[in-house]
């Protein structure tokens, strides 16, 4: 059995956040979820404590870096430290770039970017001074593979894994991991608003993995041993050509 870890996770109230939160406990870990729906968490925190495990609940909006610093002093009082942070909130609003979606276009790169950048920044100084951490960003397929409509959601999973790879590179002492999932059941496509886009990403995700397998692939990654770092897993369903 792997040593047993504080885990943040963001955008745990739904989809793969609350998967990672699910599958991470059940291994033992303790898991901090944060998300903007705090009666959602607090229903899975309740499932979670009914299994015997041990989760936190907190409300999270990831563009806050005051919301980060809030959880992180919460969780490192209860619990002395915080060992993996899994950035995992994200947006998807789709649309070609005629349609002129500014707003969803700087919705994308607050969530996207800004809030995995402000959950680095959090735990970065937490990390270094414990001598050990692990920072999980998830991307997407969408960083390896352009698609129509989805030229910023793409540049913003770009971002994660650029700026991932970056501090990965810039760190001895901590593990950086990149997940990019490709089409998962979420709710994901009904934030879109351009009605064109919205139904034709509703056939597109026809062929999709559950939630599940990505918080397989993350336990795995946090199991490794310390000297282990497990730094990029694309998962995909094994019948998508994307």
């Amino acid at each position: 059995m792997s040593e047993m870890k504080v885990v943040l996770i963001t955008g745990a109230s739904s989809g793969i956040g609350e998967a990672v939160a699910l599958e991470l406990s059940k291994a033992g870990h303790t898991v901090i979820v944060g998300a903007r729906r705090t009666d959602r968490l607090q229903d899975l925190v309740s499932r979670i404590e009914a299994s015997g495990g041990v989760a936190r609940a907190h409300q999270l909006d990831v563009t806050s870096r005051d919301d980060f610093a809030r959880v992180a002093s919460d969780t490192l009082e209860e619990f002395g430290r915080i060992d993996v942070i899994v950035n995992n909130a994200g947006v998807m609003p789709l649309s070609p770039l005629s349609a002129l979606k500014v707003s969803e276009w700087d919705q994308m790169v607050d969530v996207n970017i800004k809030g995995v950048l402000n959950g680095i920044a959090v735990v970065l100084p937490v990390m270094e001074t414990q001598g050990s951490g692990h920072i999980i960003n998830v991307a997407s397929i969408g960083a390896h593979r352009v698609s129509p409509t989805a030229a910023v959601y793409c540049a913003t999973k770009y971002a994660v894994w650029a700026i991932s790879d970056g501090l990965r590179q810039e760190t001895d002492r901590l593990r950086v991991t990149v997940i990019s999932p490709g089409v998962v059941t979420s709710e994901l496509a009904e934030t879109i608003s351009d009605e064109s886009t919205r139904e034709a990403m509703r056939e597109f995700r026809r062929t999709a993995i559950h939630p599940d397998a990505i918080g397989r692939a993350i336990r795995y990654a946090i199991e490794q041993p310390p000297e282990v770092d497990v730094s990029e897993i694309i998962v995909r369903p094994t019948a998508s050509p994307h």
